[in-house]
């Protein structure tokens, strides 16, 4: 019997073990793709059939002036949208979680409501809202609706931060002497930040890779993301591929930043 139970055991094992593989590659695959293509030289306009191996690519990343200039208008839109969003979503997570009031489920449900939402509904609604107050879509309205969906994410991750945080140590530093601001700036912000640096890294990539809401929103307006679908119709660059994959390791790097921050920070507490 107990023979029986470990084999079981050990064939659930790799059975779970042989699903964590496939679902690793199903997720690898394509970003292991585009990477790879950023170094192919295609013959034609579409970079899509494996020709042949450059690094012309990597040597002119910009020399498709379209593509740079939606690369760039991405990167302004995130960059800003991040920064309002960062800043709107942590306040109310830091309010939610240090009061109890009347309609606190009810914020929470509103706060959960724009990621369960499918986003051309959320697109769609706003476009509507901008041409009803006869308001031009461009980068602005964009920027807007990135903050919209944004400021959830950002809520949601720094709030999960501050569950555990001990509001004790405020009341200390102002028994202290110390000011609201100084407290906030001393100490409550310096325990939240790790929380508030996941949350503008998972906004910026999700304003980067937006493009449903983008669509509805944008008017003449054109973002990496729209580029990308719209040329694709006559031309697949492999810059693309470039300034994909300059984003990937970007993106990598920071986390990887954030990982040994946190090892060096245990092992100093230690």
């Amino acid at each position: 019997m107990t023979r029986a139970i470990t084999a079981r055991g050990r064939v659930g094992s790799w059975a779970l073990n042989l699903v964590a593989v496939v679902g690793l590659v199903y997720l690898f695959v394509p970003i292991v793709w585009i990477v790879v293509f950023s170094f192919n030289r295609p013959n034609g306009r579409y970079n899509i059939v494996w020709q042949r191996f450059t690094l012309d690519n990597w040597l002119d990343p910009f020399a498709d002036a379209d593509l740079t200039d939606a690369f760039q208008r991405s990167l302004k839109i995130a960059a800003i949208s991040t920064a309002v969003a960062v800043v709107l979503g942590s306040m109310i997570a830091l309010a939610l979680s240090r009061y109890r009031f009347r309609g606190l489920a009810g914020y929470n449900l509103f706060l959960v409501l724009p990621l369960t939402t499918p986003e051309v509904v959320l697109g769609s609604s706003l476009a509507t809202l901008f041409i009803d107050w006869d308001v031009t879509r461009g980068f602005t309205t964009v920027v807007i609706a990135h903050i919209m969906f944004q400021v959830s994410f950002v809520a949601l991750t720094v709030r999960a931060r501050v569950r555990g945080f001990d509001w004790t140590l405020e009341q200390a530093a102002q028994d202290l002497g110390a000011s609201p601001l100084v407290t906030f700036r001393r100490v409550t912000f310096p325990l939240i930040l790790p929380g508030v640096l996941a949350a503008a890294l998972l906004s910026f990539a999700l304003s980067i890779d937006d493009f449903i809401i983008t669509l509805f929103n944008a008017g003449s307006e054109t973002t990496f993301p729209l580029y990308i679908n719209g040329s694709f119709r006559v031309q697949f660059p492999p810059q693309a591929n470039v300034l994909a994959t300059v984003v990937l390791l970007v993106s990598v790097a920071l986390m990887l930043f954030g990982v040994l921050r946190s090892i060096r920070r245990k092992a100093t507490a230690r």
